[in-house]
Parts: C-alpha cells; structure tokens; sequence
C-alpha cells in the first residue's frame, strides 16, 4: 500500500513570510517518515467547501518545484490541474521540466476543471462541460505525443500546435504518470480507460468507489486495456491527533481518527486500492508523524497489484 499527502490549504499563523519554510517542513517530513507521494490543489482561489476564497492558495506547479528542490524521493503531483488553465503547450512541458529537476519524480494529475468562481475572476475562459472534456481528450492525446518525441503538427478541434518539440524529454519512463481526476461513468472513467496510467476517487463511500471501480473495470473491456494496468488511488480525510480541535469548521467532516483511517484503509484495498492520499495541511505538520506511527505500518506488508 502506498500513502500520499495532498496540501490544499497554506494558511499559516505566521502570515505569508512563514508559508515558504512551513511547506518546506512539510514536504521533507512527509519524505522522511516514508509518504510515496505529496499532492498540491491546482487552484487560485480556495475552494468553497474548504474556506473563504481569501485564504492563501499556491500556484502548483512552482510549489511543486519548490518542494522538488528540497526533497530526494517523494513522487510530485496536482490533484489535478484543470485542463482550461494552460495550454496543453505549455502545460506539458511544465511537467516535463518538473519531471526533469525532480529526477523522475513527476505526476502528470489532469481533470475537465469545474471551479467556475475562479475562471470568472481570472478571466479565464469557462466552456461548457462537453467542450471542457474534448480539451481534456485532446490534451492527453497530446501530452502521450509529445512524451514520445513526435513532432508531427497536432490537429485538435480545439488545439492546433504546428511543432510540438518537447526538449529535454521527460525522465520518467515511458513518461509521467498520467492520472486523471474524476469518477464521471460516462466520460471521465472512459477516459482514464482510455489513456491514464492512474485515477483517483474520494474515498468516503466505499459503496460508491466499489462501484466505480466497477464502472472502470467496464470501460477497460470495452477499449482492450488491461484493469490492473491503472493504479487506482483515492483521496481520503485528515486523521486528527486524539483531543486535537478541528482545523477548521469547514473541514470537520474530513477529520478522523487514526483507528477510523485504518478500518477505511483496510476496506479500501479489499477494493483493490494501492495509493491512499490523506488531506492534509501546513499548519498541522504532526498529523504526518501521527500516520506514519500509528496507520502505515498496519500496512506495511501489504501489497497491491492495482
């Protein structure tokens, strides 16, 4: 079983000046005490379940190079960008350059996008959804190009690149991870079916994620590609020191406790999950220590094909 942090939120006690050393603390905390992977949002407002807009969000991918400068091993990734924030252009080549000063430690998390507040603000432009999924197509279509080293024009209904050079490739073999965000039936897990190495699902109905691993399963018959190809993560809650108070009101309902996380973990790789990502955030460094003392090794002998 492998075990990720995604960090989605950069409040800090100290105010600004503290983010840059608090994530670092985090980030080299999470490698030591033996996380497979750390995870950024890849958003520019807060998201509304989780707080106010106002509070202090990252840009991903420079924090993501940040993180790679002060880490060895631990694997990087978006959970997920939205594909309307860049162009694929541009996009893919910043994870290569990720990948590249990383050492091979890039994810590639990519999604339709659905934070409409944001683009709004930003003036970014906002598609319809079966628009936003084409681009999404697209978009891998085009990164798998790239990271093979075709330079053939990319004719796209919606991207048209004349020369695709892509130059220092990727060191991750055959390229980054591509991870697809999303449990949609109908589209997103046709796509990851389709195209990804890996999903992701929320973790909190195991109902639910035995249903649309179902639902995957499905959809990797029908394209031909094997099931156990795709490495099926999920994104579960934080695990609260015992007495600690909330860490904050919006977040009480993505809080349990470490025996809960273990009960939940323990289902879910009965599911055929392999990468569990906890939430979690700079201003809570302990709960790190307080996973890996007392959940990951219940699962320390564990493996999954998945």
């Amino acid at each position: 079983m492998r075990f990720g942090l995604q960090v989605p939120r950069f409040e800090t006690p100290g105010g600004p000046d503290q983010i840059g050393p608090a994530f670092a603390r985090l980030a080299t905390r999470a490698e030591r005490s033996g996380f497979d992977s750390l995870w950024v949002m890849d958003h520019f407002f807060q998201l509304p379940m989780l707080g106010p807009a106002e509070q202090h969000m990252l840009e991903g991918y420079a924090a993501l190079a940040f993180a790679a400068g002060i880490t060895e091993r631990i694997k990087l990734g978006t959970l997920v960008t939205g594909v309307t924030y860049r162009h694929p252009g541009v996009l893919i080549k910043q994870v290569t350059t990720l990948d590249v000063l990383s050492g091979g430690r890039a994810y590639f998390g990519i999604g339709a996008g659905w934070y409409e507040r944001e683009h709004l603000g930003l003036g970014i432009p906002f598609p319809p959804l079966s628009e936003r999924f084409e681009r999404l197509e697209e978009t891998v279509q085009l990164a798998r190009q790239m990271w093979a080293g075709d330079v053939a024009p990319f004719n796209g209904r919606h991207y048209q690149l004349a020369e695709p050079l892509n130059y220092p490739q990727a060191l991750s073999r055959p390229h980054p991870p591509i991870l697809i965000g999303g449990s949609g039936e109908k589209k997103t897990l046709r796509l990851v079916a389709r195209y990804a190495d890996a999903c992701n699902l929320f973790a909190m109905d195991l109902a639910e994620v035995r249903h649309k691993l179902e639902v995957l399963r499905q959809h990797c018959e029908t394209e031909g590609r094997p099931y156990d190809a795709i490495e099926k993560s999920t994104l579960g809650p934080a695990v609260a020191l015992p007495g600690a108070a909330p860490l904050s009101p919006e977040l009480s309902g993505w809080v349990v406790s470490p025996a809960q996380a273990i009960d939940q973990i323990g289902a879910l790789r009965e599911l055929g999950i392999g990468h569990h990502i906890f939430g979690g955030a700079i201003d809570y460094p302990e709960m790190v220590d307080l996973i890996a003392a007392e959940v990951m090794p219940h699962f320390a002998k564990e493996t999954v094909t998945a």
